[in-house]
């Protein structure tokens, strides 16, 4: 019944996963055999080091994506800290430096022009910093501050998931003649989907990010208030002096209200 408590407190966590894993088994299955072929993102066959790497960014991308899936859990985080300090190194080491690496390797021979390739050296190097920060105020033992880093450093991770939500939106929005041409229409239309596909999922996702880091500090602040307040009125009780023993009582509230009016002056 715990359980059931918790999930029901925290009612993101099932669909959270259904959407990561089934992402991952929809997805792997394509580069697993490590053919050219089956790719769902252009390649550059004319560049023999490009599809190795392409794939090396979604293979340690899948593992970032399983391993922040596991520290987004607050139960894990609470109850199993080994398990989470575990697999946040794993998410580190083995998935989003790599991963972060192999894209930004490949970034200058993208083939949809310089907006694709600002937006994906962007995201690039931000997951890099804001994981590498992140790390760093953890073994610093800057608790707060590595919480911070590591919601940016997942919002980034998950920037390619969010595609799937703000990319129709955005196009709607912004480039609706493509809901006319079909993104294999012409070259320019190609470009502008790629530049939206390469800057709106994470720039939604980080200005998210942000939003809960504020909130998460606005809360603290409040709580410190609240400490401090109650810190004062104990100090103001203690200060009172006791009543002594034998002396006479000061009337207060409805004792005030219950004595006799004074006789009036002659």
């Amino acid at each position: 019944m715990a359980s059931i408590g918790r999930a029901l407190r925290r009612p993101w966590i099932v669909p959270f996963y259904v959407v990561v894993f089934g992402f991952l088994l929809s997805r792997l299955p394509l580069y697993v055999g490590f053919d050219p072929a089956k790719s769902t993102a252009p390649t550059r066959l004319d560049l023999p080091f490009y599809y190795p790497l392409l794939v090396a960014h979604i293979l340690f991308g899948s593992v970032a994506f399983v391993t922040a899936s596991i520290q987004v859990w607050p139960w894990l985080r609470n109850r199993n800290p080994k398990l989470h300090r575990i697999s946040g190194r794993v998410y580190v080491l083995g998935g989003a430096l790599p991963a972060g690496l192999a894209i930004l390797t490949i970034t200058p021979f993208l083939t949809h022009g310089p907006g694709q390739k600002a937006g994906n050296a962007l995201l690039g190097l931000l997951w890099l910093g804001t994981t590498i920060v992140g790390f760093r105020r953890a073994r610093q033992g800057r608790i707060v501050e590595h919480r911070e880093w590591m919601l940016r450093s997942f919002a980034l991770c998950f920037s390619i998931l969010a595609s799937r939500f703000w990319l129709g939106p955005a196009i709607l929005w912004l480039e609706p003649e493509v809901f006319t041409m079909g993104v294999d229409g012409p070259p320019a239309v190609q470009d502008q989907v790629s530049t939206l596909t390469s800057w709106v999922p994470w720039v939604v996702n980080l200005l998210i990010a942000e939003w809960f880091n504020h909130r998460a500090r606005y809360k603290a602040l409040g709580r410190q208030a609240a400490k401090r307040a109650a810190a004062q009125t104990g100090v103001a009780q203690d200060a009172v002096p006791p009543v002594a023993s034998g002396s006479p009582a000061v009337p207060t509230g409805a004792a005030v209200l219950e004595r006799p009016a004074p006789d009036p002056v002659p």
